[in-house]
């Protein structure tokens, strides 16, 4: 005896039935048969929203008609004259008993239409065919007077060669119809090839057996072509929806195997479910996830067959997701499979990160890029990403693709629509608006690498709701570059903010302008403004020299700093002295130039002041520990002497340098080196896309 069972797809026209056809008369030539069969596909649902609409309605008669014409039409494509007519009459018998059924009743009826076409096909076909009626044979939570009734019903029929039963449907113990739930027509044929003692059951479907993962979340799954009953229950339990979880006990039970297979690829062998030694190391089978819609989380199992090493196996699953931008909501091993949570809007790529690590020998695909920014780095990233590309992919497994590259406003709504989540947007601008975009970017599963400290150094709230959105969804935020350029200053401060090293203060000398200013005023016998008139001519200053005068650009630095210390540090709370006072603002640039020519003694002065003592002058933005304020710091920015033992004394050109001093260690650290040049800006830029 085989058991076939095949689901609504495989029956859900006439071409799809005349290939079941085929099947089942080619199994019918090694043995008898029990076909088993869902609804056709779409039947089910419509059925559930027919009994939500109101009696007499309007609604409800299209609902009837359209069931009616789908049916009707697949006879019609199978039968001719009399044979036609006769199960047209049938048809319209069950259709007419339909109308009048109780609401919960209602959803039993699929499997009855389809059911009573399939065994008049057989018949015309020749074969000595049964319809068995599953309402009367399977009672529900009652297996032993279900395996009395299936066996009794076959054993009264030894000339049949082919039984039909409709799946899904039985009665409760007192005769009411029910269901054994969706995807209940899988466990009907078990419980008929249990009851039997088949020798084969076949679950016939649209896919070509279990898969390592969904493939319409994961394109790469694969079939699995042997699988040990445990773990089949384990995927089905946990979301896989090729195989209905209650199906796999009646057939362990009595050691039948499974044979998943492929309705559209008869010869392909797809999946074999049965019982398997144990390996004596772990053998992963696939992935699976369930969604939790009320708290917005999914559940993924790692499925695996042998012996788990659940610390180093969480441990591997937990690196693979942070390489992928995703955080864990939570993980662990029951000793043969690994769960893990995260956020719904991330689950593909979980699951496909999941899939990569261990079921793909590519460590990872194609990561996509758009730049929004043509100017000097944007440029170089572009050359840079173009020159290392080979190198980046051997080290790494990282194949980089600009995908965009572009200054246009449009740009970054447009990335927004159409880039593929996990991609990476770049921000190498100095717009002072774009920040207001990254939210929604964050949102779309889209990863952010930005140079802009303009985007960064905005109000602590808005500062806050990006890196919310950014571990919401599963992305990353990075912005290494917006202070010091390609030095790791800011990975520095995070690193000992997130081990809770309490900081003491910091001192940061982080204008590249105003140092190189500074500096070479220090030595050059060219005058103050002559200095600062040549830092703009050749673009080091902004476009009006006071704004990197009265601090601006040092604030913005300060205020990423303090914040990725922990310290919500706001622009007003921070107390600047500009390098020139009140009068030099609010006039001409020329006019600018001319008062700063004619206030040469006091910068000479000054500097004469600093010589004496022996010191440099500097422009510090610095955070010091003061329980008296606000965030329990002071800051401050502005023009400092400092002396040989300061290691700011040193700096020259556009150097940067930073001096942190916390809890945890008795010795400062100082972070120094080139804070100026694009390529050296394009490499941070592409460090933090990699990392």
């Amino acid at each position: 005896m085989q058991v076939l069972k095949f689901g609504g797809s495989s029956v859900a026209n006439a071409t799809n039935i005349s290939r079941v056809l085929d099947i089942v008369g080619k199994a019918a030539r090694r043995d008898r048969v029990v076909l088993v069969s869902s609804a056709i596909s779409g039947c089910t649902d419509a059925l559930l929203e027919l009994a939500r609409t109101g009696r007499g309605s309007t609604e409800r008669a299209l609902l009837i008609e359209s069931l009616r014409t789908r049916h009707y039409d697949i006879v019609r494509r199978l039968f001719t004259g009399a044979e036609r007519d006769a199960l047209e009459s049938r048809l319209a018998a069950l259709f007419a008993r339909l109308y009048e059924l109780p609401e919960d009743e209602m959803v039993t009826y699929g499997e009855l239409f389809s059911t009573t076409i399939l065994a008049a096909k057989l018949t015309q076909e020749g074969l000595r065919t049964k319809w068995l009626d599953s309402r009367i044979l399977v009672i529900k939570d009652n297996r032993t007077l279900t395996y009395n009734n299936i066996s009794t019903a076959v054993a009264l029929e030894p000339e049949v060669e082919v039984f039909v039963a409709p799946g899904f449907i039985a009665s409760e113990y007192d005769g009411k119809p029910t269901t054994l739930g969706r995807g209940g027509s899988d466990y009907s044929a078990a419980i008929y090839a249990a009851a039997l003692k088949a020798d084969r059951l076949e679950i016939w479907t649209d896919v070509p057996g279990i898969m390592t993962a969904n493939p319409k979340d994961v394109p790469s799954a694969r079939t699995v072509s042997r699988m040990p009953y445990r773990a089949a229950l384990d995927m089905a339990t946990h979301g896989a929806k090729v195989l209905y979880a209650p199906t796999v006990a009646p057939a362990m039970e009595s050691g039948i195997a499974i044979h998943i297979l492929n309705t559209f690829e008869p010869d392909n062998a797809g999946t074999t479910v049965c019982e398997m030694p144990e390996s004596p190391v772990v053998e992963w089978m696939g992935v699976a996830s369930t969604d939790d819609t009320l708290h917005g989380e999914s559940l993924l199992c790692l499925v695996g067959s042998g012996p788990v090493n659940g610390e180093a196996s969480c441990n591997r699953v937990e690196d693979c997701l942070r390489k992928s931008g995703i955080k864990t909501l939570a993980i662990s091993s029951d000793g043969t499979n690994i769960h893990i949570s995260v956020r719904l809007a991330v689950v593909k790529e979980a699951l496909r990160a999941i899939h990569r690590e261990f079921f793909e020998s590519v460590p990872l695909s194609k990561l996509d890029l758009y730049i929004a920014g043509c100017g000097a780095v944007g440029n170089a990233l572009v050359e840079l990403v173009g020159d290392s590309a080979q190198r980046i992919a051997r080290r790494t497994g990282k194949t980089l693709n600009i995908a965009g590259f572009s200054h246009s406003r449009d740009f970054v709504s447009l990335v927004r629509k159409t880039a593929p989540r996990g991609s990476v947007f770049v921000d190498v601008t100095d717009s002072e608006t774009i920040y207001r975009e990254y939210e929604d970017l964050l949102r779309e599963g889209i990863n952010i690498v930005s140079s802009n400290r303009r985007a960064l150094a905005v109000p602590f709230v808005e500062f806050a709701a990006m890196h919310a959105a950014a571990h919401e969804n599963g992305c990353f935020l990075r912005y290494e570059t917006t202070v010091g350029s390609a030095l790791p200053i800011l990975e520095s401060i995070a690193a000992g903010a997130n081990s809770s090293d309490e900081l003491l203060s910091m001192e940061a000398v982080v204008s590249c302008t105003l140092n190189e200013i500074l500096t070479s005023y220090d030595y050059s016998p060219a005058s103050f403004a002559q200095i600062v008139r040549k830092a703009q001519q050749e673009g080091l200053t902004e476009p009006d020299p006071r704004i990197d005068l009265s601090g601006r650009e040092a604030l913005r630095k300060l205020l990423i700093l303090a914040r990725e210390a922990g310290v919500p540090l706001e622009e007003e709370e921070v107390e600047i002295t500009p390098v020139v006072g009140p009068e030099f603002f609010g006039i001409p640039l020329e006019e600018f130039y001319a008062r700063l020519e004619a206030a040469e003694p006091v910068f000479k002065a000054r500097e004469a002041e600093a010589d004496a003592k022996g010191c440099h002058q500097r422009f510090v933005a610095s955070l010091e520990k003061d329980s008296s304020r606000p965030h329990g710091y002071k800051a401050t920015i502005g023009l400092r002497l400092v002396d040989e033992n300061h290691p700011a004394y040193r700096l020259t050109g556009t150097e940067n340098a930073i001096i942190i001093r916390s809890a945890y260690h008795p010795y400062p650290l100082l972070i120094q080196g080139a804070g100026e040049g694009a390529k050296l800006a394009a490499a941070s830029v592409l460090n933090d896309i990699l990392r």
